[in-house]
């Protein structure tokens, strides 16, 4: 499985690739952030987001892409930029057919180092840990990027098969009410034998 890990943000996103299964080593394809300059039109933003994704997407080919779900934070004007940023890399993805995975980032801590409430330090720690690196990933958002793969790389398998069961129990559901409705539906009345008397006219 090759997972192409996002850590969304206006002026730096965070990418990175990861390859493997869970339970076996896993290996870094790649790692970088995408930047935009602060002070450049939102929309021109945006776009630089959008061609510096896609230029990932063809160079590693990933079968799937995780992106930082985004949480509420008391500073508003971050929160719109991160959500403007993962609106881009899902487009992105989607456009191609990709599968999208939004992981938080407590399950992304816990995930990679067993505790929800990791600092960036401790994360970056065990991303250099888990893919066998010389040094932790810098800026600290390349290395959310490849927490968040690693993160769906072990996550990932889980998630699909308990999404796969509540499908088809619901898929169940419908079948089962869908027979109950057709039993209780009224059988229209049928026509009476009984032959009506005829009113023709009398000798």
């Amino acid at each position: 499985m090759r997972v192409l890990g996002v850590d969304p943000g206006l002026t730096r996103c965070g990418v990175g690739v990861v390859e493997g299964v869970a339970g076996r080593p896993l290996t870094m394809v790649g790692v970088g952030v995408v930047r935009t300059p602060s002070d450049a039109e939102l929309g021109l933003r945006l776009v630089a987001i959008e061609q510096g994704i896609e230029a990932w997407l063809d160079e590693h080919r990933p079968e799937f892409v995780a992106v930082e779900r985004v949480f509420s934070q008391h500073n508003v004007r971050t929160v719109m930029g991160t959500a403007q940023a993962s609106a881009v890399a899902m487009l992105c993805a989607a456009r191609r057919g990709i599968p999208v995975a939004l992981h938080t980032p407590s399950e992304v801590k816990a995930a990679v180092t067993g505790n929800g409430r990791a600092d960036k330090a401790q994360v970056g720690a065990m991303v250099t840990r888990l893919l066998r690196l010389d040094a932790p990933p810098k800026p600290a958002d390349a290395a959310d990027a490849l927490a968040l793969a690693i993160c769906h790389i072990w996550r990932g398998p889980a998630t699909n098969r308990l999404q796969q069961a509540v499908a088809q129990n619901r898929l169940q559901q419908a079948v089962a009410q869908h027979a109950a409705g057709a039993r209780k539906t009224p059988q229209a009345p049928q026509a009476s034998k009984t032959p009506h008397a005829s009113k023709g006219r009398t000798a």
